[in-house]
């Protein structure tokens, strides 16, 4: 009997352990494994709708178009540019990251705003000067714009350092495997 018991407590022991061991590689499978609506990878962070930025991004084109100087209009492109050419890396912010936030509030909501705020002018006001910053409203939405695009180029910027910074660990790890003897690879010291 005092066997049997002793058998029974070690076979659910051992299930247990199986049991955490199994759910633990379950879990860490599922913590690096980002899948998208479809099963596929996702095209950016989750939570960030894809759907509605581009929306959002071709309507401030759209609405703009043949309404403002071709330099503003240029601005507006490459704001857009920018923003569709992040969202690849936008997987690999942190989470709650203020970055990823500027991101997608810029295609949503600062853009936009923007634009509608200067368009919502009557045409006569946007060359006449304003008394209290003693600039002309265009002069204003260049200003904005600017202001957007200088924050997603800074955005822009990290991303590709630490793209940099992660190719410059993988060749260091390649050094350390597999060595080239006299001849490194010619990478920058590690910070």
């Amino acid at each position: 009997m005092l066997t049997t018991l002793v058998i029974v407590l070690a076979v659910v022991v051992v299930l247990s352990v199986l049991a955490v061991v199994g759910a633990s590689i379950g879990l860490v499978y599922l913590i690096k494994l980002p899948v998208g609506s479809s099963g596929s990878l996702p095209k950016a962070a989750a939570g960030l709708d894809v759907g509605e930025m581009t929306r959002a991004l071709d309507g401030a084109v759209r609405k703009t178009s043949g309404r403002l100087p071709s330099d503003v209009q240029a601005k507006i492109a490459e704001i857009r540019r920018e923003i569709l050419e992040l969202l690849p890396s936008t997987g690999a912010f942190p989470f709650g990251s203020e970055d990823l936030y500027v991101v997608q509030r810029t295609a949503t909501d600062y853009l936009p705003s923007t634009l509608e705020a200067y368009l919502a002018l009557p045409e006569a006001y946007s060359t006449r000067q304003l008394p209290h910053s003693g600039k002309t409203p265009l002069q204003l939405l260049r200003e904005q714009l600017q202001l957007l695009d200088d924050r997603l180029d800074e955005i822009t910027e990290a991303v590709h350092q630490r793209d940099i910074e992660r190719l410059a660990a993988n060749g260091r790890f390649l050094e350390e495997r597999f060595g080239l003897g006299s001849e490194p690879l010619g990478l920058p010291p590690e910070r």
